[in-house]
Formats: structure tokens, C-alpha cells, sequence
């Protein structure tokens, strides 16, 4: 693609993002989000390659019906209170229609399927930028939404922590697999949501700091799959040893940053007296990190495949990290710390 028409792409879908994270009234909401839709989709197709174009294609066609039926939900909501204001208290039926379209957008459960297929033919930038930048606007809305204790959001929440850990067990495609992650961590985004509005932005800001290191780690090294992970140690021994403790810090586990939110979010929601939807949480959670810890295992202690009867040698060149590789990986695996800080911005 020409870097002008791939400059002038981009700038769209910063200013698509913008648009709705400025707005306050539904028809300009919907406007960024379909400036974003439209901006993103030929930086999808731009690899002239079958998987792409699909890429493209399923893409386009799961945020069509989405958009129509935000904006329909939207329209119910003027009819009924005459207001184009986003915050204003909607009706059950629009604010439940627009809720499901804006997860359809996000790639929620259960209505998740397109996610693992999108991203598994896109190269690893575009990933990113789908699995990071592309929720921002969406979530922007449902935070903007008056829409405490729906029931909706929860089961939403629920199916995508469960359907997120079920599905990437057995999965051997990395893109695949932060797909499913994405769906996890977006469901405990939601289930704190109409709870804390500011704690689901700190579990978002972690999530995106987490998710960026692993892509830029396997963009560096080329690991579309787990067949590539135990070659890292050849090119790249730190990133190699830091893997295991990134991939560890996604699923959640002490005394790493991803520890942080969900450990947020539970006492959180045990001080609301929602024990039962806390364990559920809880529990899902060690589904998904089932597969962050065989990820764990085959990035640090297997060897890749050879036919050779000798061990690899150190021969290939080191590659240099990013300069902005170094400080998200030691935020990603070091913030936990900060906790007590974190929760005093909360409550303040």
C-alpha cells in the first residue's frame, strides 16, 4: 500500500476513535464509529492475500449489522425520551439492543466467533491494533451508558470469561490464542463496569500495556505459532526469559501486573456482597490460564523441532529490542506494587 494512502488510513482511525470518545449524543457516536469501521477495513485488506481479503470481508460484514443496529437502538431511544444524549437513562429494550451491538463490535461472547478467524489472517500489527485501539471507541459508549445493574452486561461478562478460556485450549495459533484473551479480559471489564467505571478503565489501560508487549514480541520474531516459540532463545534470549512471566502476568496470576485488576475487581465486587459472580470470575479465570501456562511451557522449556541429533547452537544473530519493548515489558510484570496507589485513585 502507498505509505501516503496508508498515512491518510490511519488518520482516519485515530480521528474515527476521537469522534466518539468526544461525543455526547448518539448520531455523532455513530458517525467516528463508522469512520473507524471504514478506515480499518482496507488496512486489513492492504496484504494482497487470500486470508486477508477474508479478513476483510468477515470484518465488514459483522460491523454492518452491528452499526445498523446501534443506530436503530439509538433511534428507539429519541422516539421514547426525546433525547440525543448518550447519558440520558434509555429504555430496557434500545439500551439491550445497543449493548449487544457495541459486544458484537468488541468481539464478546457469545457473540465472539468472528475474532479468532479475523485476527488469524491479519499480520501481527494490524492484530494489535484490532485487539487494542478497535475496543476503545466501543467501550467509551457502554461506559457513557446509564445502565446500572443490567443484567445484561453480566451474563455478557460471564459467557465471554468462560467461552475466552474454553476456546483457546486448544489452540496452537498465537493470534488465535490473544483472541481468546481478549475476549477474557473484556468480559472482566464488563462485569465491573456498572460497578466501577474507573476500575474498568484501569483493567483496560493493563490489558492493552500487557497485549502490546506479547504482539510486539512475536511481530520481532516472526512466532505466528507455538512451533516458533522455542526458537526465540536462538534470537533473542531476554525476550525468551521474559516471555513465561508475560504470558503469566495475562492470566492473572501473583505477584505480577495482571494480578492487579482482577484482584481489584474481586474485592470489588465481594465489598458489593456478589460473592457468587466473584467465584464464577474466579474460576473462569483458571481456564484461561490453563493455556498461558502451556504457552509458558513450550517458550521455555522445549526445544524446537530439528532433525538434527545435536542441540541449536547460539549462531544466529541477537536480535536488539524496541526501545519502547524494554519499558512495557517491565510494566507489565512489575506494577503490582502499585496497587495501594492504583486503589486510592479509585476511590478518590
Amino acid at each position: 500500500m502507498n505509505p501516503l494512502t496508508l498515512s491518510v488510513l490511519i488518520m482516519a482511525l485515530l480521528s474515527g476513535t476521537l469522534i466518539t470518545l468526544s461525543s455526547t449524543n448518539w448520531l455523532m457516536a455513530w458517525m467516528g464509529l463508522e469512520i473507524n469501521t471504514m478506515a480499518i477495513i482496507p488496512i486489513i485488506a492492504r496484504n494482497h492475500h487470500p486470508r486477508a481479503t477474508e479478513a476483510a470481508t468477515k470484518y465488514f460484514l459483522i460491523q454492518a449489522p452491528a452499526a445498523a443496529t446501534i443506530l436503530f437502538g439509538a433511534i428507539m431511544n429519541i422516539w421514547s425520551s426525546g433525547q440525543w444524549e448518550i447519558s440520558q437513562a434509555p429504555t430496557n429494550l434500545p439500551v439491550t439492543l445497543i449493548i449487544v451491538s457495541l459486544a458484537l463490535k468488541m468481539g464478546m461472547a457469545p457473540v465472539h466467533s468472528w475474532l479468532p478467524e479475523v485476527l488469524q489472517g491479519l499480520d501481527i500489527k494490524t492484530a494489535l491494533a484490532l485487539s487494542t485501539w478497535q475496543k476503545i471507541a466501543p467501550l467509551s459508549i457502554i461506559i457513557q451508558l446509564d445502565c446500572a445493574h443490567s443484567l445484561t452486561l453480566i451474563l455478557l461478562s460471564i459467557l465471554s470469561i468462560l467461552v475466552g478460556g474454553w476456546g483457546g485450549l486448544n489452540q496452537t495459533q498465537t493470534r488465535k490464542i490473544l483472541a481468546y484473551s481478549s475476549i477474557t479480559h473484556m468480559g472482566w471489564m464488563m462485569m465491573i463496569l456498572q460497578f466501577s467505571k474507573e476500575l474498568t478503565i484501569l483493567t483496560f489501560l493493563i490489558y492493552v500495556l500487557m497485549t502490546f508487549s506479547m504482539f510486539i514480541i512475536l511481530l520481532q520474531n516472526n512466532a505466528t505459532s507455538m512451533n516458533k516459540l522455542p526458537t526465540l532463545s536462538t534470537h533473542s534470549p531476554i525476550i525468551s526469559a521474559s516471555i513465561p512471566l508475560l504470558l503469566l502476568s495475562l492470566g492473572g496470576l501473583p505477584p505480577l501486573t495482571g494480578f492487579m485488576p482482577k484482584w481489584l475487581i474481586i474485592q470489588e465486587l465481594s465489598r458489593l456482597g456478589l460473592f457468587g459472580l466473584a467465584t464464577v470470575a474466579a474460576l473462569g479465570g483458571l481456564l484461561s490460564l490453563y493455556f498461558y501456562l502451556r504457552l509458558s511451557y513450550v517458550s521455555s522449556m522445549t526445544i524446537s523441532p530439528s532433525n538434527n541429533l545435536v542441540t541449536t547452537s547460539w549462531r544466529l544473530p541477537t536480535n536488539p529490542m524496541p526501545s519502547m519493548l524494554k519499558p512495557s515489558i517491565i510494566l507489565s510484570m512489575m506494577l503490582l506494587p502499585a496497587t495501594p496507589l492504583m486503589a486510592s485513585f479509585l476511590t478518590y
